[in-house]
């Protein structure tokens, strides 16, 4: 029984792989993007179609509305208990995603303190007197490490990092460790790499896609289950978006091609954050992915 992570950018091939790799070390795959967590984000999150599953279970797809909230201590409960599950049944797990912080979280022993209700209420007052401008400012000063794997548009987020920061007197990022994976020591992580020239064409053809696919009818759909009241989904790449374009503060090619910017934008961030850890075995896109992984968990017995 195996634990496998196969991570990287956006729109980089991650899940495609996951299958192939699942069908040939009968395996289950769960789902380690924080935006595929929730039901009816499919277009905008590029969501593994059932299809394209080739009759692998996935897990962790579909779990929230969009009007609910998530965090990584919630994730991390959830995704080791599924590991747990499938391991039991004598399987391998594979784990596939882009969010960094919700890898780690499985694979490491982070501490999440608790929340403080009052520092929490000082910095969404900050926030909304001074704007989340200024929070990342503060962020990037006190943890730089922390500032490159947060969207500064995401205040929620900020604001929960400096919470932390606050609460114990260290950096948010200090209890990340980066060599040695505590909790699951013989999980193997594969990690996909690109040109970037190259992934930013991927990046613009997906978002091109995705419109055609319908892509802001999805959201208007969404909106009508409560999209606008989720703090988390709502700031979603291309939802954030096309909301910002029914509010009138910009059209709709204005829209897609600020989704294009972001996304490339997060595809770095993703790049600079897993580019920390040793662990990850990187493939480059003219390797054969698969032969590899192979390789290396044929070389790995458990």
């Amino acid at each position: 029984m195996k634990t496998i992570v196969i991570c990287g950018a956006t729109a980089t091939g991650k899940s495609e792989l996951a299958v192939q790799v699942a069908a040939e070390f009968d395996a289950e795959i769960i789902n380690a993007d924080s935006m595929q967590l929730y039901r009816g984000m499919d277009i905008g999150t590029a969501k593994i179609s059932i299809p394209e599953r080739a009759g692998i279970t996935h897990h962790l797809l579909d779990v929230l509305e969009v009007n609910q909230d998530s965090t990584v201590a919630w994730y991390q409960e959830l995704a080791r208990a599924k590991i747990s599950e499938i391991h039991a049944r004598q399987k391998s797990a594979v784990i596939v995603g882009g969010t960094g912080l919700y890898i780690k979280a499985i694979l490491d022993d982070l501490n999440f303190p608790d929340t403080d209700p009052a520092i929490r209420e000082r910095l969404n007052t900050e926030a909304e007197e001074f704007g989340s401008a200024k929070l990342f400012e503060r962020l990037q000063q006190l943890d730089p490490a922390a500032a490159i794997a947060i969207d500064r548009a995401n205040t929620r987020r900020i604001i929960r990092a400096l919470e932390v920061i606050e609460i114990t007197g260290a950096p948010f990022t200090a209890n990340l460790p980066r060599e040695e994976s505590t909790h699951y020591p013989d999980a193997i992580q594969f990690g996909l790499v690109m040109d970037r020239e190259k992934l930013g064409e991927r990046i613009e053809n997906r978002v091109d896609r995705m419109w055609d696919l319908g892509f802001v009818d999805e959201v208007d759909s969404l909106v009508e289950k409560g999209l606008r009241e989720g703090v988390t989904a709502r700031r979603a790449l291309g939802y954030a978006q096309i909301l910002s374009m029914r509010d009138g503060e910009m059209n709709e090619a204005e829209a897609r091609e600020d989704t294009k910017r972001a996304t490339r934008q997060y595809a770095r961030r993703q790049e600079t954050w897993f580019s920390r850890d040793a662990r990850i075995k990187w493939i480059a896109p003219h390797q054969n992915r698969l032969e590899i992984v192979r390789e290396k968990l044929n070389s790995n017995p458990s």
